[in-house]
């Protein structure tokens, strides 16, 4: 049985999204060969890129891409209201939980490993 390598890449700054983005890539080129469930949960300001209508230069090719390799995207809801994001203008493939550190919270204790750059 092989192992499932667990992580979720916490985000809650804009200026950070170039680094986390290279940073998961650079994950599953090392783990190409791997079981594993990555997670990206952005709360605060980072829930900000998620916004197809605002011009914050997101790279959602490469969220895309990452996407379609079996990355999930979440936002934190408390941190969407916070910035009045509409749901309906968050990127198609961002699934959207109650609470950020809830979903933290409840990552890590099924074994995730945290990564916040």
């Amino acid at each position: 049985m092989s192992i499932k390598y667990k992580t979720i890449f916490h985000i809650d700054e804009n200026s950070k999204w170039k680094l986390l983005l290279t940073n998961v890539s650079n994950l599953l080129v090392a783990m190409e060969n791997e079981n594993f469930d990555v997670e990206v949960l952005a709360n605060a300001e980072a829930v900000k890129y998620y916004d197809a209508t605002q011009d914050l230069g997101a790279d959602i090719n490469t969220m895309k891409l990452l996407n379609e390799k079996g990355v999930k995207f979440v936002a934190c809801n408390n941190a969407l209201m916070a910035n009045n994001i509409k749901k309906n203008n968050i990127i198609e493939f961002v699934n959207i939980v109650p609470a950020g550190v809830l979903e933290l919270v409840l990552k890590q204790s099924e074994g995730f490993a945290y990564i916040k750059p």
